[in-house]
């Protein structure tokens, strides 16, 4: 029996051990959290097997052991609803004395726009805090998630809920301010509240305008997989490089055998079109990003790409898809920014990108950077999974919506 404990012990170590940046303060932490991701993903071998999608077991695991009911306490009030068809979750502040106008804030949860939900307990938490700290209406919107959905489903469903809760009627219901509301997201919901974001901006149908938005650790491109920030954190948890093309092909529709070319970056390569040559511009990382972050890092632009891969995934040059691609006449219409970025995250580049490319648009722009800090970092701020990062980016976080909302 001392044999197989022993055994099992380092077998034990050896899966959850990762060698890690020394600047992870908990690093034992983020392995074991890490450990769990990669069991779920073994739904993998269901798949395989043709007996459901891995998503699908992944979601019914979330679904099994994270969603919770509607529970309202002393302070919030929480009810399940829909707008425009979409599904949400609305946290309201429960203040003593008259009633009054509110801050706003309308959330996409992350979850590469296949995982998760606005139900989940780690979201509901966070939502449930920022409702408390700010007096607020939160509104976490449930959009349409891979595979049952793709692009632009996942973005039409954020719109759509938007639009209609920006009607003056449906703010005068809830008691939000339309003079303080913004849309945030992490993630994949940071890649929907960009570009809904960029979409309100210019829609001249919709008389509320949006006062700020809030990304956190946004995705925004799938133009360069070879961002510094990509060739960096290849192999830090929790989003590794391959992960991410795969959600992006999930998203946009691809076959799953196309992750390599993408992750060489075959779809940029010199001989692909016009169309693709200008995009790159707007996600040249050797213009756009700061010295300190190019480390020695390289471009990475082969000479020959994959024929047609542009044409069987029109969504990488898609705005409502990849917001950095936006044009900067867009861009300067859009509200002050937050945008929340970490060192050991595949996505940094991302978002340090669009910061710049706001700013040179005359945006007002916060960058809160965390050399500690990886992908997901400001949910896993609650128990039993807390990191003192997650704990310090979500205080910022909402710090800066109280001071500019």
């Amino acid at each position: 029996n001392y044999r197989k404990g022993l055994l099992l012990s380092v077998a034990a170590s050896y899966y959850i051990y990762l060698p890690l940046p020394s600047t992870i303060t908990e690093p034992w932490k983020l392995m074991l959290l890490d450990a769990v991701f990669r069991c779920m993903m073994h739904g993998n071998l269901i798949q395989d097997l043709g007996l459901c999608h891995h998503v699908r077991v992944l979601n019914f695991v979330v679904s099994v052991l994270e969603l919770r009911g509607p529970r309202s306490s002393e302070f919030v009030r929480v009810t399940d609803t829909s707008f425009s068809g979409v599904p949400a979750r609305v946290f309201e502040s429960i203040a003593p004395g008259p009633e009054r106008l509110k801050r706003g804030v309308i959330y996409f949860h992350g979850g590469g726009w296949a995982l998760g939900s606005g139900r989940m307990r780690s979201y509901d938490l966070l939502c449930r805090k920022m409702a408390e700290e700010l007096d607020a209406v939160i509104i976490s919107v449930d959009y349409k998630l891979a595979p049952d959905a793709h692009f632009p489903e996942q973005y039409d469903d954020a719109l759509s809920a938007c639009r209609h809760i920006l009607k003056a009627e449906v703010l005068a219901s809830l008691s939000m301010d339309p003079e303080r509301v913004a849309v945030s997201g992490d993630s994949a919901g940071g890649n929907l509240a960009a570009a809904v974001t960029q979409q309100l901006a210019v829609d001249t149908s919709v008389s509320v305008r949006l006062k700020a938005q809030a990304l956190v650790y946004p995705v925004l491109q799938a133009l360069d997989f070879n961002t510094p920030s990509y060739q960096q954190n290849s192999d830090v948890p929790i989003l590794y490089r391959p992960l991410m093309a795969r959600f992006w092909l999930e998203y946009l529709s691809g076959d799953l055998s196309l992750v390599p070319y993408l992750l060489a970056n075959n779809h940029t390569a010199l001989d692909q079109s016009q169309e693709a040559e200008e995009a790159w511009a707007k996600v040249n990382w050797t213009r756009l990003l700061a010295p300190t972050f190019h480390k020695h890092y390289k471009p990475v632009v082969p000479r020959q790409g994959t024929p047609r891969l542009l044409e069987q995934l029109p969504g990488l040059l898609d705005v409502r898809a990849a917001p950095l691609l936006a044009e900067g006449g867009v861009l300067e219409k859009v509200p002050p920014a937050y945008i929340l970025t970490c060192e050991h995250d595949v996505l940094r580049d991302d978002g340090l990108m669009y910061a710049q490319r706001l700013e040179e648009a005359g945006v007002a722009v916060t960058s809160d950077h965390y050399e500690e800090g990886f992908h997901g970092c400001m949910v896993f701020a609650f128990w039993p999974v807390c990191f003192s990062v997650g704990k310090r980016s979500l205080r910022n976080y909402i710090s800066w919506l109280e001071q500019n909302l």
